[in-house]
């Protein structure tokens, strides 16, 4: 993938990562569109603080803008679920993470595994900021159009991903957003969630709905101010990785509660 015409910045590394450590794992998801490329600084970080993280490039991301608008959303379901086996494959307790789409990713694989030790979220979309109308023109445009352009990209420098908007993959991410709400209060483990207070694409509603949906104890929402959606690669990027960090050592400490498996 690397120098992909198709990409917003093709010169920098977006690809899958698996990089071991410590006898904890850290799953970490991109967002839609996206590359692992969002999520490598945090990655990065916490690594060198002694975890195992992995990141995948999930399916229809970094290769063309329609390979996205073939994928479902049950196919990122199950690459996520394939990169946290084999993370329980090395680790003994394992996190899960991620970025926009991605945190709504980990949502739902936390709703299937409660082995996991925590949930750690960043701008979560589970709620964007598309009115009743523009989800309408979107799927009408979907019968016509493959993709749409857009204005602009937050944190544009340090992103990689499809400059446009491809607009069958878009349905599948409000699909997914759907499917996941409903299996929030089937999460037990330790929540935390972080938004930008700039942020345009995700509502500020969100981290809310998602922390009272959730039938965890252990539960963090921090707001960044100067931060837009691209928190991972933004100017409070440092300030997530301490948050984060923090909120990991306290999963750690619980232990897990041996709920019954979810499907």
């Amino acid at each position: 993938m690397f120098n992909n015409p198709n990409l917003h910045n093709p010169h920098l590394e977006g690809g899958p990562f698996f990089w071991k450590a410590g006898p904890v794992g850290i799953f970490l998801a991109h967002g839609f569109t996206a590359t692992t490329a969002e999520i490598r600084p945090l990655a990065e970080n916490l690594h060198a603080q002694g975890y195992t993280v992995a990141g995948p490039l999930l399916p229809g991301h970094g290769t063309t803008p329609q390979d996205l608008n073939r994928v479902r959303w049950q196919d990122w379901v199950q690459a996520g679920n394939k990169t946290c086996q084999d993370l329980f494959n090395q680790c003994d307790r394992v996190l899960v993470g991620g970025h926009s789409m991605g945190g709504v990713l980990a949502l739902y694989l936390a709703s299937q595994n409660p082995q996991l030790s925590g949930v750690l979220l960043s701008a979560p979309a589970l709620r964007l900021t598309l009115s009743t109308l523009d989800k309408i023109k979107l799927t009408l445009g979907a019968i016509f159009l493959s993709e749409v352009p857009r204005t602009s990209l937050d944190g544009s420098e340090q992103w990689q991903g499809y400059p446009g908007l491809p607009l069958k993959g878009a349905i599948q991410l409000l699909r997914f957003e759907a499917a996941t709400l409903p299996r929030l209060n089937k999460i037990y483990q330790p929540v935390l969630v972080l938004q930008g207070r700039q942020d345009t694409t995700v509502a500020p509603e969100a981290g809310n709905i998602i922390l009272s949906g959730v039938s965890s104890t252990i539960k963090e929402h921090h707001w960044l101010e100067k931060s837009n959606h691209a928190i991972p690669i933004g100017p409070e990027q440092s300030r997530l990785a301490e948050i984060t960090l923090t909120f990991i050592a306290k999963c750690l400490e619980t232990q897990p509660k041996g709920i019954p498996s979810q499907s």
